[in-house]
């Protein structure tokens, strides 16, 4: 099911890139958010053109794809290292003792 959603989300992906691209721009230009335009900024457009709401339906889908890759990758069931046994801890072998020192001689 995870490699499904995956291939689904990849799919959405591209075709939500390439419905992006294909549509045409709203306004002149940026400069003409600043002034010098008779048109309105936010103002309604009247219906959505159908490739509008593509869009809209495509990014749905993106978002639902992406939370569940989320969520499952977070609360996934099993692992692929789950069973391995750890690396053994090799301790560094002991440091060779030194000799003891003659004792002073008395005379």
């Amino acid at each position: 099911m995870h490699i499904f959603i995956s291939i689904i989300h990849v799919l959405v992906c591209v075709l939500l890139v390439v419905i992006v691209l294909l549509q045409r721009g709203k306004g002149a230009s940026m400069g003409a958010a600043f002034g010098g335009s008779s048109q309105t900024l936010f103002g309604s457009s009247g219906p959505g053109t159908l490739l509008g709401k593509m869009t809209t339906g495509v990014a749905v889908v993106f978002m639902l794809t992406s939370l569940w890759l989320a969520y499952f990758a977070v609360h996934k069931g099993s692992s692929v290292m789950q069973g391995a046994a750890p690396a053994p801890i090799e301790q560094p072998a002991p440091a060779p003792a030194a000799p003891p020192a003659p004792a002073p001689e008395k005379k």
